[in-house]
């Protein structure tokens, strides 16, 4: 049986064709706002249950595209989520793009504090830039860490995207730090229950980034990324 599209651009219009096609099929309406997120999700992990998990604040996708467009900075909490943003698309908005758990005085600081890398480089992150996007994919206490930066008003990220996988922490940070976004009036874009990732992480980073840049289809972007 021969492929029946090679091409990158073609590939990726096909297999968003083929979600909205099933999204309909089950009955599911994606809040247009929301939809490119969604269907980037979808695309990256081959998974419809993200339509019903991925939970936002009031405009959070639109803030967060209008954070891009001022150039504002993005945050990790893994290299892999780091390793996945589209490059080309961060240069254009003369965005950059972090992430500090190798950085040595993080390190550092965890061990001196007794805590998580992942909880000393938000700190480390909000000291640094603390109007960027935060988005972590991998540790529920990086979560429970800007939940508490939050409350003490020591941070105000323009958006935080909240969808750590696992099974210890994972349930109750989400859900804490949607609580704390909402209350706070906070953008946030969470994948409640278990599920998330680094790959999830930077779909949704990657949804935003394309909107911000107007290259939403492939071919805009020349098969970059």
């Amino acid at each position: 049986m021969m492929p029946q599209h090679t091409l990158p651009a073609d590939i990726e219009r096909t297999s968003m064709q083929i979600i909205e096609k099933e999204l309909a099929e089950q009955g599911i309406v994606i809040p247009p706002e929301n939809a490119a997120v969604v269907h980037r999700v979808i695309h990256a992990t081959a998974d419809f249950s993200y339509a019903q998990t991925l939970r936002f604040t009031s405009g959070a996708v639109e803030k967060g595209i209008e954070a891009l467009k001022r150039g504002v900075s993005l945050v990790t909490d893994t290299n892999m989520a780091l390793a996945g943003l589209s490059k080309p698309s961060l240069a254009s908005l003369g965005s950059a793009a972090y992430c500090f758990m190798a950085d040595p005085e993080v390190a550092k600081r965890a061990k001196q504090e007794g805590t998580t890398r992942a909880v000393a480089s938000m700190h480390h992150a909000a000291q640094c830039c603390p109007d960027a996007i935060f988005a972590v994919g991998n540790a529920p206490t990086a979560l429970l860490a800007l939940g508490e930066l939050l409350k003490r008003e020591e941070l105000r990220p323009a958006l935080i995207v909240a969808v750590p996988v696992g099974f210890v922490n994972v349930v109750e940070s989400k859900e804490t730090l949607f609580s704390i976004c909402t209350e706070k009036e906070v953008p946030c874009i969470a994948a409640m229950g278990r599920k998330g990732g680094s790959t999830v992480a930077a779909a949704i980073c990657n949804a935003l980034l394309y909107s911000a840049t107007g290259r939403l289809d492939p071919t805009a972007r020349g098969w970059q990324g």
